[in-house]
Order: structure tokens, then sequence, then C-alpha cells
């Protein structure tokens, strides 16, 4: 069975002997991040994962996601922890306060997802996958994007993936198929389909984001003639509502040798409507503000990995 308490005592001493985290309050708009403030974080973050994450690692493990008619289910008490989770502000706490986060500095969050890494790492790629795509569309979407999609992935009320690897190109990106065509209103219908996609089909949230790669017409070859666009599950309404269900759907779950309760999915885009994201041919450039935060993402995803490991071998 597996054992794990939060290494808070280490966490401390590395944040406010090492790193000297008294000095945080005087950087611009951490003026109330003290340790004290810090500390309590940190003890809440491990209530949570001890009590609600930790508990289900195991079962949802042994269960894994189920996939029926292009509807994916996570394992049994995932729904309910990530209501626990959101409801508890967890989501949005790396976030700025413009879009409806916290704003707390990485230097502290990075503790909190490397204990959710560690209690339930399966779990934590569902809003981990968000934040990147937060990340992606606050440095490069449009002001009016920003508005109708930013704060209900802040408060985790929507998720999001990145949708990259196509089944005949895997790192060699410059080969994708995957096509926009323009529309007269100024979006665009996305066509083609996508492997390896975390988090791409799940029943945890109302509403997912997807990040998409794609050409448009006349694009340069390789790498440079590529755009991101962004890709509701559901059409947004006015109200800021889940609409009419997008050429959006999952045609299957990958079936893995671990992390079975985070969904890996096969996505397909059929006319699927969506809205460029940064400058035409410049989704890369775009792409990779979500892609390196995902790489610091993995490396703390060992972190936490490697500490459960030990803690339960001791």
């Amino acid at each position: 069975m597996q054992t794990y308490q939060p290494p808070l005592r280490d966490m401390r001493f590395v944040l406010h002997e090492l790193h000297g985290s008294e000095s945080l309050k005087d950087m611009k708009g951490l003026e109330e991040v003290t340790p004290d403030l810090i500390d309590a974080v940190l003890e809440e973050a491990g209530k949570l994962v001890t009590g609600v994450l930790a508990p289900i690692n195991m079962s949802a493990d042994q269960e894994g996601c189920t996939y029926e008619n292009g509807v994916v289910r996570t394992p049994k008490g995932f729904k309910e922890a990530y209501g626990t989770y959101r409801e508890s502000g967890w989501n949005g706490i790396a976030c700025d306060p413009e879009w409806g986060g916290q704003g707390l500095p990485a230097s502290v969050t990075k503790f909190i997802e490397e204990m959710m890494c560690s209690a339930n790492l399966a779990f934590g790629l569902y809003p981990g996958l968000t934040h990147g795509a937060y990340i992606a569309l606050k440095n490069h979407a449009s002001q009016e994007l920003k508005e109708r999609f930013l704060p209900k992935m802040v408060d985790g009320t929507w998720t999001g993936t990145m949708c990259l690897t196509e089944s005949h190109c895997g790192t060699d990106l410059g080969l994708l198929r995957t096509r926009a065509e323009p529309q007269d209103d100024g979006s665009y219908l996305v066509t083609g389909s996508k492997i390896f996609i975390s988090a791409g089909e799940h029943d945890m949230t109302e509403n997912i984001i997807h990040l998409v790669l794609a050409r448009l017409p006349g694009a340069p070859k390789g790498v440079k003639g590529i755009s991101l666009f962004l890709v509701p599950k559901f059409l947004p309404t006015e109200d800021g509502r889940p609409g009419v269900r997008n050429g959006v759907l999952c045609t299957g779950i990958e079936h893995k040798m671990g992390i079975h309760g985070s969904a890996t999915c096969q996505m397909s885009f059929e006319d699927a409507k969506g809205w460029l994201v940064g400058e035409p041919h410049k989704g890369m450039r775009a792409m990779f503000s979500m892609m390196n935060s995902e790489r610091l993402s993995v490396g703390t995803q060992g972190l936490g990995v490697g500490e459960a490991a030990y803690q339960s071998a001791v």
C-alpha cells in the first residue's frame, strides 16, 4: 500500500532558508506573500493531497479510464476529487489575479504541484495541462479570446489540452496535415486528427479547450507554416455557458503501462470551429509557451514520484 506524507519541513527549508522567501514580499504583486502565508498554503495543500488525492491513487490506476462511443469516464472518485480541488481555489493559485487567479509565485506553487504528483500523478495531469494552455493563451491570444476563455480555465470550470502529434509524425511536426480554413466571421474550421492527447476527453468538467496546431491554406512547408488555434469541445454562448457541440470527437484512448487514471486520447477534428492564437504561421512560437511549462512540470512529476517511491521504500 502506498504511503505518502508531504515533506513540508524540507520544503520550508528550501523556501525560507535556502532561497530566502522573506524577500518575495518586496517584489511587485507579491507584497502579501510572507513566510507565514507560504507555510499556511503548503499546510492546506498537504491536507488536500493526503485526504483527497492519495486515497484514490491506487484504485484509480487499477480501474483506469474507460472509453465508449466517444465518451471517456475517469476512475471512481476523480470527478468528486476534482470538484473539491476546484471549489477550494487550487486551480488558479499560480495564475494572474487579472483572470481570477491568486498570483502566487512558481517558487511556491511548484511545491504544491510536487505534492500532487507524489499523491496522485494521474490526477495532477489534468490541471497541469490546463495551466500550460493558460500560459500559452495569456501570452499569445487576443484580448477577446482571453476574456472569453481564461476566467473559466483559471477557476477550473474548463480544462485545456495541447494537440500536436499526428499518427504519421511524432517529433517532426513539420509533417502535420491538420488544416484550418478561414471563415467570413474571423473563425476557422479545423479538420484533422491528433494522437497522444492527455486529458483530451473526460467527465470532470463541462468544457475542454483544445490548443491545436494546424496549417492555413498556402502555408509555407515545414514548421514555419504551422499556426495555433483554440478549439473548444463546446462552443460558448454569449453568457459563457457551453453551447452547441463542436466538431471535436475522441475516437479512442491509449492503453499504457502506467498512470491509467489519466486519459491519453486520440482526437478527431471535423470542421471544428476555432480561433487563431497569435500570428499566422507562428504557431510553434506560441505553443512553446505551453511546451516549456510542461517540460518544467515533467521534472516536477519526476521529483514527486521519486519522493513517493522513496517514502514507500523506507
